[in-house]
């Protein structure tokens, strides 16, 4: 008999520039040696520059999907991307109700672009049927504020600690947007403990697809058996190359992806 497979699978959107959504989830989460299955949620028309068009997925056909996958293949872990409406959310957050697996949630709102990705009516419904369901809720300090209707001035511990009362039973709270000569992300674990995850920043304007390669990285290796301090701990070094290495791409004129791939080809 052979080992089994890792399986990890991705709920989000596409990217049809292929550097964010569902492509960057499945080179990801590939990158880490582990089969991907996808659901999508929605198709946007996007580059490196924009988003000039969004189609919203029916509610049931994300769900059929996410069932289809669940009900044939052993599914270990499952990340959470953009799911736009209140009515994908209630859908997913059904169709998960029985899994017994790792959640990872990223809770995508703006795209690299400054376009909308999650409808402003549809926050409420994310954190009442989703942020419990969360293993581990990754925002970056954008959409903690918005999460949590207050400032990015807010310090990171503190905005983590009010996070995790809306129900994940873990924060990485991503310092990505910060400022200073170190990104310092903040993972405030299931028994409260707090981890710095700290990288030199890196002045790239290639950083387009970040989270979702993060997230899907983290859900990745939890599919693999690896406790979560450990599985975001690999994701962090495994984006960090990622992005030292997107300057090695010409992909598109605006904000290029990371180098999904760097170990493998450059």
């Amino acid at each position: 008999m052979s080992e089994k497979t890792p399986i990890a699978l991705t709920v989000a959107g596409s990217d049809s520039g292929g550097g964010a959504g569902i492509q960057a989830d499945l080179k990801a989460i590939s990158a880490q040696g582990v089969f991907g299955a996808s659901a999508l949620t929605a198709i946007t028309a996007q580059n490196t520059q924009a988003v000039t068009a969004v189609h919203e997925i029916p509610a049931e056909v994300v769900a059929a999907q996410i069932t289809a996958v669940l009900d044939d293949l052993d599914v270990a872990a499952i990340k959470l991307g953009m799911l736009f409406s209140p009515a994908i959310i209630e859908a997913v957050a059904d169709a998960l109700s029985d899994f017994k697996g790792a959640i990872v949630v990223d809770p995508v709102m703006i795209a690299k672009s400054g376009d909308a990705l999650l409808q402003d009516h549809a926050i409420t419904a994310l954190k009442k049927d989703i942020l419990p369901l969360a293993t581990l809720l990754t925002p970056n300090l954008p959409e903690a504020a918005r999460l949590l209707e207050t400032s990015e001035n807010v310090e990171m511990e503190a905005q983590a600690k009010a996070l995790k009362a809306h129900g994940p039973k873990a924060v990485l709270l991503k310092d990505g947007h910060g400022g200073g000569a170190i990104c310092s992300d903040l993972l405030l674990g299931d028994d409260d403990t707090v981890t710095r995850l700290d990288a030199p920043r890196i002045n790239t304007k290639n950083t387009h697809g970040t989270g979702c390669t993060y997230s899907a990285s983290i859900a990745a290796n939890l599919a693999k058996g690896m406790q979560l301090t450990d599985a975001v701990t690999e994701a962090h070094s495994y984006l960090h190359q990622a992005i030292a290495r997107a300057d090695t791409l010409t992909i598109g004129s605006g904000h290029g992806p990371v180098h999904h791939f760097h170990a493998m080809w450059s």
